[in-house]
C-alpha cells in the first residue's frame, strides 16, 4: 500500500510541474505586463518601462523559455517572483491568501459532501417518496442556478432573519479590524457562515444526484439481498454495506472536488469580499500578472496533488479488494 502510494505521489508531481509550467508559458504568450504600464499620465520612459519589466522577469522581449528558466529555477527555491504593481513578493501574497480560501473551501467542501451523501442516501432509499421528489427538483434548481443568484438569495434570507429579530450575520468581509479578543474571532466566525452555505448548497447539489445513483444501483445487488438472507434488519444492511459499498464511485469525485473548487469559489470570494485565491486569479489576470497567474496555477495543483492521495487512501479503506491487492 505504501508503496502505491509513494508511486502515485511521484506522479502526481510530475503532473504539478506539467500543469505549472504550461500555466507560465501559456500566461507568457497571452497575457501584456506592459499595459499596466501603459497610459499613464506623465508616461513612464521606455527605459525605465523596460528595467522593471526586467526586474520582474516580464520583459516581452526577453525570449519565453529564458523567462521560464529563470522563473523555475526560483520556484525551486520558493520564490514565485514580484509581481507586476508594487514591490510584494508573490510568495507573500500566496501564503496570506492561501489561509483565507482553504478555510473556506474545507468547511464547504465537507458540509457539502456530507450533506449531498445524506441526502442521496435517504432520497434512493425512499425512491419516489416527497423526500425524494423535493431535494430533485431543489438540486436541479441549485444546479441551474447562477453563482450570483444563489448569494442574493442567500443574503436575502439572512437579512429577513435579522429583521425578525435574529442575530445579525456580516455579509461582506473576512473580519472587521476594529474589533479585538473574543468579539474579533466570534465576528469572523459569524463572517463565514455565509459564504460556506454557498458552497455547502451547490456541494449538496452535486453529491446527492452522484450518491442518489450509486445508492439506487446498490439496493438490487446480489450482496444485499444475501445480507439480508443471513439475518440482517433491512436498515443494518443498507448501512454496513449499501453505503459503504456506494460510498466508493463516490470517493474520488470528493476528493478531486476539493481541489477543484478553488475555481468555483472565485465568485463567491469575489462577492463576499473575501480576499482569497480566487480573488487574487481575477485581480492577475486582469492586471497582465504572468508569476502570480502561474503561482495561482500551482497552488491549484497541489491541491489537486493531495486531493488524488486522499482519494487513494479513501478508496483503499473502503474497498478491502484495493488493500489486498496492493498491499
Amino acid at each position: 500500500m505504501f508503496k502505491f502510494i509513494a508511486r502515485r505521489f511521484v506522479n502526481y508531481l510530475v503532473l504539478v510541474f506539467i500543469a505549472t509550467s504550461l500555466a507560465y508559458i501559456l500566461g507568457s504568450l497571452t497575457l501584456d505586463p506592459r499595459a499596466r504600464y501603459e497610459g499613464r499620465n506623465p508616461p513612464i520612459s521606455e527605459a525605465s518601462l523596460h528595467a522593471s519589466l526586467q526586474e520582474r522577469n516580464a520583459d516581452p522581449s526577453t525570449p519565453v523559455l529564458t523567462r521560464y528558466g529563470h522563473w523555475i529555477n526560483g520556484v525551486v527555491h520558493g520564490d514565485f517572483g514580484m509581481q507586476i504593481v508594487g514591490d510584494t513578493q508573490v510568495s507573500t501574497e500566496i501564503k496570506r491568501r492561501a489561509g483565507v480560501s482553504l478555510r473556506l473551501l474545507l468547511l464547504g467542501t465537507v458540509f457539502g459532501a456530507v450533506g449531498g451523501v445524506l441526502v442521496g442516501v435517504l432520497g434512493a432509499v425512499r425512491q419516489r417518496k416527497p423526500v425524494d421528489v423535493g431535494s430533485t427538483v431543489a438540486s436541479y434548481v441549485l444546479l441551474a442556478s447562477p453563482t450570483v443568484v444563489v448569494i442574493v438569495v442567500v443574503q436575502t434570507i439572512f437579512v429577513w432573519i435579522y429583521h425578525k429579530g435574529g442575530p445579525l450575520i456580516p455579509a461582506t468581509g473576512e473580519y472587521n479590524s476594529n474589533l479585538h479578543g473574543l468579539e474579533f474571532w466570534t465576528d469572523r466566525a459569524k463572517r463565514l457562515i455565509m459564504p460556506t452555505m454557498v458552497l455547502a448548497l451547490f456541494g449538496i447539489s452535486f453529491f446527492s444526484r452522484y450518491q442518489r445513483s450509486a445508492m439506487l444501483d446498490v439496493l438490487g445487488s446480489d450482496f444485499l439481498r444475501t445480507a439480508r438472507a443471513k439475518g440482517l434488519t433491512r436498515q443494518r444492511a443498507l448501512f454496513k454495506h449499501g453505503v459503504r459499498t456506494a460510498l466508493i464511485p463516490i470517493v474520488t469525485f470528493f476528493a478531486y472536488s476539493f481541489g477543484l473548487l478553488l475555481t468555483g469559489a472565485t465568485f463567491t470570494e469575489k462577492l463576499f469580499g473575501w480576499h482569497g485565491m480566487g480573488e487574487y486569479l481575477i485581480n492577475s489576470v486582469q492586471s497582465h500578472d504572468v508569476n502570480a497567474v502561474a503561482a495561482v496555477a500551482c497552488f491549484t495543483a497541489v491541491l489537486v496533488l493531495f486531493s488524488g492521495l486522499l482519494s487513494d487512501i479513501l478508496y483503499a479503506a473502503l474497498d478491502p479488494r484495493v488493500r489486498s491487492s496492493r498491499s
